[in-house]
């Protein structure tokens, strides 16, 4: 950072990060409708006259006047540096700070991208208003029961048949061209000629949080795949940040109680033309901490709405698992199931708007449905089935940052478990207690018969050598290294980041098997299809293929250890959330040496802040490190 950082990023980069984050760590804030209130940093007061208002990205004081964004917050109230303060903010927001130099023509670029993007959404809804074949469009937009006003509202439009469209439309020259394959508009044949994306289908523009198209979701007409088509990642759009129908939401309703979370563009349209505007729908993914993140700003309790089906209710149990991780205090999460069949959109034009509320109000409350997901195979009524709900439980509840949340849950799981409170705490407090993994820190020591065990004739003969036993040192890793060879599509439950941070436990010390998992974990990404025994292959000739050969085939293993069917994949996400648990404590314990050292950079100090977050359970009372 020696050169001057450009003002284009800083902007950017104000606009990324949560206001409310940055001053949270270091204030006490609390809710009041759509902003946050504290007692002023900047003067002495008794009665909160701070306000932090996260939608304009700035605060201000009633009291003395001060006001500004989070970086002037950084730079009066924590007197940093500036380039330190924008290393920070950067740091949390996960981006390079670039210098003047080499920045400006990207900065340029940036607005020429915002610039194409927009010119196609207007190309689109000009076609659904003009062109000769719009009226397929008309009758489908017709028959989903949405008028003119909310086509409108949401900018719908229509991409005609046709490889060319747009982009006789808009590239009209190189850079054009150029321009449109970057946003994701137009796509390149291996003959080098460009195409457009988007064919034949209803145009949904997908909007950032000041309401400029940054990419599109597409719905086909007709009977081709893929039914639905989202743009590519891009340098605008990132689809593990934004949410369809945000913007349009945060317009409808000032100060929402609740906003839902569904699954489809149309169900978000839906809703809203039905009398429900308070909904987003995620971009063909599952829900990320990001999305939650961004959802709970908007209002304190977000409720997941999902298909009563199968694919349902792996997708709530998949958004329960990341929504744990933001659960702080005063903060509400609810699942809506509907009914076979049904999706929002269809069930509101059959129940109206103050039906489809009521089944809102009445939504399950997030630690009913996760305790009832947990035991639903356990007898609670046998001490063994409520030891196993108490143990399969712990992990998740250690991701709870929420004080209040944390301890309320355990709560109810001591009733379940019908153990005193203190008990469980004091259980959960000592990770010699975990039951699963061992005794001691990372590994666990089993006694079982060894298959290789030879007499040695030294100490005399041996009248039962199949009885011979010995001490095998079995780790998490090694048991969740063998549910994956025997069930694969674990893997997906493993995110890229997860693997990048296990790194901290690779790096710690002698963890053969953290790197074994990250590697078949890495390659199952790749190709999902793998079959095991070609999984290892890469290892022949190798020691660490005959340690994978023996967790594969089980030679040796104590089976009771490894569970089946659905309750191995619950296996498997506990043991993973561990070693994510103990992974942070590490990159923790490396990054406050390097604080303390004054070697940490600024973002070291950010991340350091944000794993302490997550790890520690404290909200937005919570501070940095001191400086050292």
């Amino acid at each position: 950072m020696a050169g001057r950082i450009p003002q284009d990023f800083i902007n950017d980069l104000l606009e990324r990060v949560d206001i409310a984050e940055v001053i949270g760590a270091r204030l006490e804030l609390k809710r009041a409708g759509r902003e946050f209130k504290a007692l002023c940093p900047f003067h002495n007061e008794k009665t909160p006259s701070f306000h932090v208002i996260p939608d304009k990205g700035f605060y201000h004081c009633f009291g003395c006047g001060a006001n500004g964004t989070a970086l002037s917050f950084l730079l009066e109230q924590e007197r940093m540096p500036f380039q330190e303060a924008i290393g920070y903010l950067a740091g949390l927001a996960g981006v390079e700070v670039p210098e003047e130099a080499a920045a400006a023509p990207r900065d340029e670029r940036r607005g020429l991208l915002y610039d194409i993007v927009d010119r196609a959404d207007r190309w689109f809804r000009l076609q659904l208003a003009q062109h000769p074949k719009r009226a397929t469009a008309v009758d489908y937009l017709r028959k989903r029961g949405v008028d003119g006003q909310a086509a409108k509202t949401f900018g719908i439009g229509f991409a005609p048949p046709g490889r060319s469209g747009l982009l006789e439309a808009l590239g009209t020259d190189d850079t054009q061209r150029a321009l449109m394959l970057q946003a994701g508009l137009i796509g390149q044949a291996d003959d080098g000629r460009f195409y457009d994306r988007f064919r034949d289908r209803i145009i949904f523009p997908i909007r950032d949080q000041r309401g400029r198209p940054i990419a599109f979701g597409g719905r086909i007409l007709g009977d081709g795949q893929p039914k639905y088509l989202n743009s590519p990642e891009s340098p605008l759009f990132h689809k593990g940040r934004e949410l369809y129908g945000f913007w349009e939401c945060r317009n409808a309703v000032r100060d929402p109680e609740r906003v839902l979370l569904v699954e489809g563009y149309m169900d978000v349209v839906g809703l809203a033309q039905g009398g429900v505007p308070e909904a987003c729908a995620s971009l063909g993914t599952a829900a990320t901490r990001d999305h939650l993140e961004k959802l709970f700003r908007l209002a304190p309790e977000v409720v997941f709405c999902f298909d009563g089906d199968a694919a349902g209710l792996r997708a709530a149990w998949k958004a329960a698992r990341t929504a744990l991780e933001v659960l702080e205090d005063g903060r509400g999460l609810r699942l809506l199931f509907l009914p076979d069949g049904e999706d929002p959109d269809t069930l509101i034009r059959k129940e109206g708007a103050e039906a489809f509320r009521a089944r809102i109000a009445s939504a399950t409350p997030f630690s009913e449905y996760l305790f009832s997901e947990l035991a639903r195979e356990l007898d609670l009524g046998s001490l063994d089935g409520r030891a196993r709900l108490a143990h399969l439980a712990r992990p998740m509840l250690e991701r709870i940052p929420g004080r209040l949340v944390k301890t309320l849950m355990m709560r109810r799981l001591a009733e379940l478990a019908q153990m005193p409170v203190a008990d469980l705490e004091r259980i959960y407090a000592h990770p010699a207690a975990d039951a699963m993994a061992g005794a001691q820190d990372h590994a666990s020591e089993r006694e079982y018969p060894d298959p290789h065990w030879v007499p040695d004739e030294r100490h005399g003969p041996v009248a039962r050598p199949q009885t011979q036993r010995r001490r095998v040192r079995l780790s998490r890793e090694d048991i969740a290294t063998a549910l994956l060879l025997r069930r694969t599509d674990f893997a997906e439950e493993v995110a890229e980041g997860d693997l990048d941070r296990l790194a901290a436990l690779e790096a710690a010390g002698d963890r053969q098997g953290v790197r074994l998992l990250r590697a078949l974990v890495a390659q199952l990404h790749a190709q999902p299809e793998l079959p095991a025994a070609v999984l290892i292959s890469a290892w022949l000739g190798t020691p660490e293929h005959d340690r994978l050969r023996q967790l594969i085939t089980g030679a040796g293993l104590p089976a009771k250890e490894l569970a089946e069917g659905e309750r191995a994949r619950l296996q498997f996400q506990e043991i993973l959330a561990m070693l994510l648990a103990e992974a942070s404590q590490q990159r923790q314990r490396e990054l406050i040496a390097k604080i303390r050292a004054r070697e940490a950079s600024a973002e070291e100090h950010a991340e350091y802040f944000a794993l302490k977050r997550a790890s520690a359970g404290v909200g937005v009372a919570s501070k940095p490190p001191p400086p050292v």
